[in-house]
């Protein structure tokens, strides 16, 4: 009793070994056993009795065939024994032993954050595009340095409107050879915010007017409009917009303009007429995209698992199972 039914729930089996099976062994070899006849049990060296040797025909006659018909028995054990097999193999499914857990490690301190790293403005402006003239200002006025200091102040951050240096060339009247090292610094100052600004913020600073720039007080003040997602400012003299975005990572934001941008706290309030906007392009209809629900049932039914594969598998089971059981009533009833 102890071989067929003891079994720890700790114990890890080899795939091809359960008690079930171990016990079905142990019962295929009793029935074995008990199948022989009981003649071919005896000794090699044992000594016929008298009485076999006084046996009539009809008797030796009866024994061989009840020899025989226990002998009958031996196929229908194998047969009980091969179907019981195939049945366990099918449904029986290896353990794997739960590995052991060790001593809890002790995990090493997080290293320190590295530094931050800063944009350097000099490298960006060097090489993100025409913005040559405007750097060179930059540096002769030492405004490059007042940018530089607020470009590493990961707090408020620096957003810089950059004219390109054909915008320098179409400048004629004001010329800015005719200003001072203060004006002309104050002009340079003007093309910056001391805060960080992504284009999508331009938006909520339209009822905002005017934002102060680096040239400090209401006179430097830049005006912010947001058209169809265009972002345009006016200083007074200057009515420009942003063409594009040369760098926009918080702290430090960089957008190409125009045109220069000229304070009336410099060339005075004597303003040009401001040209004819001109008129918006008409945007072409963008034909309907699937919607999000449509593309979530597609993908749900990719991902679906293929049900027919697992009917087929349990239908084999069942299959396999029902022709063994079928195998063994028919050779139990033939006994």
């Amino acid at each position: 009793m102890i071989l067929l039914g003891s079994s720890s729930p700790a114990t890890n089996w080899h795939p091809l070994y359960s008690p079930a099976l171990h016990s079905t062994f142990i019962l295929f070899l009793l029935l074995l056993y008990s199948s022989i006849p009981t003649a071919t049990l005896s000794s090699p060296g044992s000594v016929p009795t008298e009485k076999a040797t006084t046996a009539d025909p009809q008797d030796m006659y009866n024994r061989r065939t009840k020899r025989m018909e226990e002998l009958k028995q031996l196929p229908i054990c194998c047969c009980f024994l091969i179907g019981t097999i195939i049945m366990l193999l099918q449904h029986l499914e290896p353990t794997t032993a739960q590995p052991i857990a060790g001593p809890p490690s002790l995990s090493p301190s997080p290293a320190p954050a590295p530094a931050p790293e800063f944009v350097n403005l000099t490298d960006l402006l060097t090489v993100a595009g025409p913005f040559h003239t405007f750097l060179g200002y930059l540096e002769s006025t030492k405004v490059i340095d007042t940018f530089q200091s607020q470009a590493n102040n990961t707090e408020e951050g620096i957003t810089i409107f950059v004219p390109k240096d054909s915008a320098f060339s179409a400048l004629k009247k004001p010329s800015l050879s005719n200003l001072s090292a203060d004006q002309l610094k104050s002009l340079f100052l003007f093309h910056a915010v001391p805060h960080y600004y992504a284009l999508a913020d331009f938006k909520n600073l339209s009822d905002i007017k005017p934002i102060n720039t680096f040239a400090g007080g209401d006179r430097y003040g830049l005006n912010f409009t947001d058209v169809s997602g265009t972002v345009h400012l006016s200083s007074g003299w200057t009515s420009t917009k942003v063409s594009s975005s040369v760098h926009s990572t918080d702290p430090v934001a960089v957008y190409q303009v125009d045109k220069v941008l000229l304070p009336e706290a410099i060339f005075g309030t004597d303003i040009p007429p401001m040209p004819a906007p001109a008129p918006a392009p008409e945007v072409s209809p963008v034909a309907d995209s699937p919607t999000a629900s449509s593309a979530s049932e597609n993908s749900t039914s990719a991902t679906k698992p293929n049900s027919s594969s697992r009917m087929a598998a349990g239908s084999s089971h069942l299959f396999m199972g029902t022709l063994c059981g079928v195998v063994m009533v028919t050779l139990l009833l033939a006994m």
